[in-house]
């Protein structure tokens, strides 16, 4: 592994002591390792929000209470967790045992006594593959001509931050975002030319956001999303005049456009706030932000409604 890379992590889960010291001993100079010492603590230490999860698990699979099968069939049932790689570790040595637990979704099996060298090679063979498996993902998620996360990745990271806000009683803001006549700048400067002005625009709004947990997406054509998890009202269009000004900023030149001499964008911003709104108001916030970027348009356009 490269030194400028932060380690990756394992669990390890097994009600031995002695197994989990060899396991830790023999892994902790590549790997950070945390440790649980039966499947309910594993569940629990997997299914706390507020805890990173694993690159992948080491299971024993004979442990008192929830053994290691049921713990994988969890894993694998649950969404969240259901991307972790699995490993058995185990004394079952039955081609039955190890058949039954990869149809579960392991993606390996080793026997007890395990040797060390075929434990590290394993684990290293599929960290190996997470990696490029997370880096197609990454791939995935981008828009590949301005570079910034795409419609997939907002829906994911859009569901994931609704459910916390409501979750923990925080406001959620989105704010749509559309360039002003850009069909005439493509028509009168040429789609090449369209193409740098929506990479110069992602990244005047890429750029105004201060946020680490802020997000920026480009959805569709010449629109754009922003996320802003914990962001009330107020702060949203704080954030919305931002971009307008900042887009506006870089003066690129549209002669075709009625609101401004430049490349100008309108904005329409919408808030879900858990603590005022009722079940009814939380489902069409998108739909809340489309309607004030339409009505930013009928008002002129390069303005935040």
């Amino acid at each position: 592994m490269n030194n400028d890379e932060p380690k990756t992590t394992i669990l390890v889960v097994d009600d031995q002591p002695a197994n989990i010291q060899a396991l830790g001993a023999l892994l902790k100079d590549e790997y950070r390792v945390r440790v649980a010492t039966s499947g309910e603590k594993a569940l629990a230490m997997l299914q706390d929000g507020n805890q990173e999860l694993p690159d992948l698990i080491l299971l024993d699979i004979k442990m008192p209470g929830i053994d290691g099968y049921e713990v994988c069939r969890r894993l694998k049932e649950n969404p969240a967790t259901s991307g972790i790689a699995i490993i058995f570790v185990t004394a079952l040595d039955a081609a039955s045992e190890e058949e039954h637990g990869l149809n579960l979704g392991a993606v390996d099996y080793i026997t007890k006594p395990f040797n060390p060298a075929i434990v590290r090679a394993r684990v290293h063979t599929h960290m190996n593959l997470k990696r490029k498996t997370d880096l197609l993902e990454k791939f995935a998620l981008l828009d590949g001509l301005t570079g910034i996360p795409n419609r997939r990745h907002f829906d994911e990271l859009f569901d994931k931050e609704m459910r916390r806000c409501l979750r923990n009683g925080l406001p959620l803001s989105v704010i749509m975002t559309d360039i002003d006549h850009f069909k005439g700048f493509n028509d009168n400067y040429g789609h090449g030319a369209g193409d740098k002005c929506l990479q110069k625009v992602a990244g005047a709004l890429s750029g105004s956001l201060v946020r680490p947990g802020d997000s920026i997406c480009r959805y569709g054509g010449e629109e754009f999303v922003a996320l802003l998890p914990g962001t009330d009202a107020a702060g949203a269009r704080e954030v919305a005049e931002r971009l307008r000004v900042a887009v506006e900023a870089l003066a690129i030149t549209h002669e075709h456009s009625s609101a401004a001499p430049v490349v100008t964008v309108s904005l329409g911003a919408a808030t879900l706030d858990p603590r005022r709104d009722s079940e009814t108001d939380r489902q069409p916030l998108l739909s809340r932000a489309d309607q004030a970027l339409y009505a930013a348009k009928e008002a002129g356009r390069n303005r935040v409604a």
